[in-house]
């Protein structure tokens, strides 16, 4: 006899028959009453139960060896070993006496079923929780006795079309060359799946036998995927594969296409083939045009293809429509097609919508689909539709607001982006004279001399696009730790760090940056405010780091920098405000980058030019046409004798030795 105490209860165990094959108990339970006369303590009526041989099952605290806490655990789990049904918690208690064999092989059904007054409804006789009766089903349920993971015994129910439909969960991320071959190694009976395809996240195929469903229904979590997980099989009685649904007779595609001939309004190119099953012209002779299959809607549109390509309106309302696989053809076979009612269908999903993306609809109806309960909101609904039909004007019948976009019919180039943009010739030279000056500089090997160029009050920030990957690792890394990337950065402290402050600290922070070789040739400059006391340009090209701890770098960046500038001397200018942003160049800048040699930085600045020098470059600029830079060569090389660079510039153009780029301005 072994005793347990509880809290007010008292749990009496008494061994009846201790043969490991035959185990035979019966519990008592007492409950403590108010401790009156002697102490006497009421009992309550008797309870026995189903359990394993006892065992001394450490580590459980005071519940260690409840017998119907591993019982409860098996049916969680679903196990079928041993028989552990029978009544719930409640019932322990209040259940009448009983002696009952405990084993662990199978019983009869019939010896093992006992009066449980207070278990729960729908529990088998295993103590698990009958799906089909919870669910609201007989036997077999909706879906002929199909069996689902967590369940082994086996498919309930034949199929009586002798075909059963193979769901594997999250199946599309598998190929099928690995899938097929893999449930075949485990399957016991060889099959050959049919109609093998994907939907949605999900992959099904068909077989035709009962035993080879079954085989298949076992092989479910036994099979571990690349990643580790069990692939799950559902196996389920299905009717036959649409494609051996038997095709319209001759006969009855007569009788089909005078059908439609008679719904079709030519005045209005229009064809109303709402609830077409019920035709009386059809239904008389006993055809059967049911839209939702494969054969029949495959036979409508070749009909229409045929015989009334130019159809602009197609009314399909009421025909059970649930996807839209075969519809697709329309957007080859009708190319005028602009109406198009879907409406009182069962369309599930807006995803189906993606296959009929390639028609020109200004008028679709889904009223009544179950998709439009998907949304949130008409705003949400609307949205979704049009982001397939963008030229919708009419939804459900209420009209839309116009779309906004493009309306290109053939396909059309981006046009080449334009050169820069001064605004006068006065401001051009300036500009191209200051930054000829400043790059110069920050090009050599020593930017210190670009203290001339700022204001003391100057600042200065740098910015790169952000990345998800290490920078170390980036071509940036070397810009990206002083990045003040405002989308990033929300801490107005550390924004402030980030911006340099004075010519000094600008200047300074130039100097730590990687030394480069800008491409002149490249350069694109847009003005943007000009007035008496304040010019603001922005300046676009690539450029090269040259050095980088004693090696050459290959990577070609792009960068845009926006300058803000005072008046300076005479004629000059000084930087006030300087915001660089820096990012991987594109393949086609690349292409483009540095085709003209680059003239070789020197480690001093370049000489200014003399008031007379600088007048002739800009006159003669303006007359060869050239940019500045080839203009200060041709008339260098020619000891400033305007006359003799101007004949030679003619006899080099005529010969055709001059580049283009000495034209890019």
């Amino acid at each position: 006899m072994f005793r347990k105490r509880y809290s007010n209860l008292s749990v009496v165990t008494r061994v009846l028959n201790d043969d490991p094959e035959d185990f035979l108990v019966r519990r008592e339970v007492k409950r403590t009453g108010l401790m009156g006369q002697g102490g006497n303590m009421s009992l309550l009526p008797q309870h026995d139960d189903r359990t394993a041989p006892f065992r001394n099952r450490k580590g459980r605290g005071g519940h260690k060896g409840r017998p119907f806490d591993r019982s409860r655990r098996d049916r969680q789990r679903g196990s079928h070993t041993g028989v552990f049904g029978g009544p719930g918690p409640r019932s322990r208690l209040d259940d009448p006496d009983g002696d009952v064999t405990m084993n662990d092989s199978s019983q009869d059904s019939s010896s093992q079923n006992r009066y449980t007054p207070y278990s729960r409804d729908g529990r088998k006789g295993d103590g698990r929780v009958d799906r089909s009766r919870r669910q609201g089903r007989g036997a077999g349920g909706g879906r002929g006795g199909g069996f689902r993971e967590g369940d082994r015994g086996g498919l309930t129910v034949k199929a009586r079309s002798g075909w059963y439909k193979v769901t594997i969960p999250h199946g599309k991320k598998y190929d099928k060359k690995w899938l097929v071959p893999a449930l075949q190694n485990i399957c016991s009976v060889p099959y050959t799946p049919v109609q093998f395809h994907v939907d949605h996240n999900r992959v099904h195929f068909y077989v035709d036998d009962h035993n080879t469903a079954n085989a298949l229904l076992k092989c479910s979590h036994k099979i571990t995927d690349p990643e580790g997980y069990k692939v799950i099989v559902h196996v389920n009685p299905s009717a036959p594969p649409s494609f051996l649904l038997s095709d319209l007779k001759p006969e009855h595609l007569e009788y089909l296409k005078q059908c439609m001939a008679k719904r079709f309004d030519g005045s209005q190119q229009a064809l109303d083939l709402n609830n077409i099953r019920t035709d009386p012209d059809l239904v008389s002779q006993n055809i059967e045009v049911i839209l939702n299959r494969k054969t029949s809607m495959e036979a409508v549109i070749k009909i229409i293809e045929e015989n009334i390509p130019e159809l602009t309106c197609l009314n399909l309302s009421n025909n059970r429509i649930h996807k839209l696989d075969e519809l697709a053809e329309l957007v080859s076979k009708v190319p005028n097609l602009k109406t198009l009612n879907l409406s009182h269908n069962e369309l599930k999903t807006d995803r189906e919508l993606d296959k009929l993306k390639g028609l020109k609809l200004v008028e679709l109806w889904l009223n009544r689909n179950p998709l439009c309960a998907l949304f949130k909101d008409q705003a949400a609904y609307i949205s979704a539709v049009r982001q397939r039909f963008p030229r919708l004007l009419k939804l459900d019948g209420q009209d839309l607001p116009p779309p906004i976009g493009f309306d290109v019919e053939t396909p059309t180039a981006i046009p080449p982006c334009k050169g820069s943009c001064f605004g006068s010739d006065e401001i051009k030279v300036i500009i191209l004279r200051f930054l000829q000056q400043y790059y110069s500089i920050y090009d050599s090997g020593n930017r210190q001399p670009l203290l001339d160029a700022y204001h003391d009050g100057a600042s200065l920030s740098i910015t790169t696009p952000y990345s998800t990957q290490n920078p170390s690792r980036s071509s940036l890394g070397e810009y990206y730790k002083d990045s003040r990337n405002l989308k990033r950065i929300k801490d107005t402290t550390m924004r402030f760090r980030l911006l340099k402050h004075t010519r000094l600290n600008v200047v300074a922070f130039l100097n730590e940056l990687p030394k480069t070789q800008h491409d002149i040739a490249s350069f694109v400059i847009d003005v943007n405010t000009c007035t008496n006391t304040l010019l603001s340009f922005t300046i676009g090209g690539v450029f090269k780091e040259v050095v980088v701890d004693g090696k050459s770098r290959e990577s070609t960046m792009a960068f845009s920098r926006v300058f803000i500038t005072v008046p300076a001397g005479n004629s000059g200018l000084c930087i006030v405000n300087d915001q660089l942003f820096i990012r991987m160049a594109t393949t086609e800048e690349i292409r483009r980058a540095f085709v003209a040699p680059a003239p070789t930085p020197s480690s001093s600045p370049v000489p200014t030019l003399t008031a007379p020098q600088q007048e002739m470059l800009t006159a003669f600029s303006q007359e060869s046409g050239m940019n500045l830079e080839w203009s200060q060569k041709c008339l260098q090389d020619n000891e400033w004798d305007f006359n003799r660079a101007a004949h030679i510039f003619t006899q080099l153009k005529a010969e055709g030795k001059i580049p283009d780029v000495a034209f890019i301005k």
